[in-house]
């Protein structure tokens, strides 16, 4: 025997949807934030569904973090070995021929970093996962950690570099 449910309580199942529809759009056309699609979804039963959609976004995510952090393999490129203020040591790996990419050594590990445009003509390098930016300019180079917005090091010269103010001092 099926029990059919009563019209009012079929429809309450109805509206609570319409409305946590009517609730998402209008969230999105005010620019309000996604937890309001969240809470709104909870309101309904639909939590569920929605967790298990964001732990699957964040096992990914995870997984693009381990690719992100696997330092890259610096055989085969050229090093310039980089000396900074208070003993500080950085090591560029580049290409010859690819001007768009480098990997920087420094405090223990390896990052690849990425060319940023500038107007300046300086050079800016950045990793966005680990708020890495290099910037050089001809007469030294400078560390920062975007994330923390503090300098890591600074005034590291190469050996050009540092012989050039040798002889800018004499």
């Amino acid at each position: 025997m099926k029990l059919i449910k009563p019209a009012h309580i079929r429809g309450n199942k109805v509206m609570k949807k319409l409305s946590t529809f009517i609730l998402l759009i209008a969230g999105i056309a005010c620019g309000a934030p996604p937890v309001m699609a969240e809470t709104a979804a909870s309101a309904t039963g639909h939590a569920n569904k929605k967790s298990a959609s964001k732990k699957v976004a964040a096992a990914h995510k995870h997984e693009a973090q381990e690719i992100d952090e696997k330092e890259p393999d610096t055989s085969g490129l050229q090093p310039i070995a980089f000396n900074c203020e208070l003993g500080n040591k950085i090591t560029i790996y580049s290409r010859t021929n690819d001007d768009q990419q480098i990997a920087l050594h420094w405090n223990k590990h390896t990052h690849l970093m990425t060319r940023v445009g500038t107007t300046t003509g300086a050079q800016r390098f950045e990793n966005a996962q680990s708020g890495l930016v290099w910037i050089g300019i001809p007469a030294k180079g400078m560390l920062l950690d975007s994330k923390h917005g503090r300098q890591l090091a600074n005034e590291c010269r190469n050996a050009d570099q540092a012989a050039q103010k040798v002889a800018e001092k004499s």
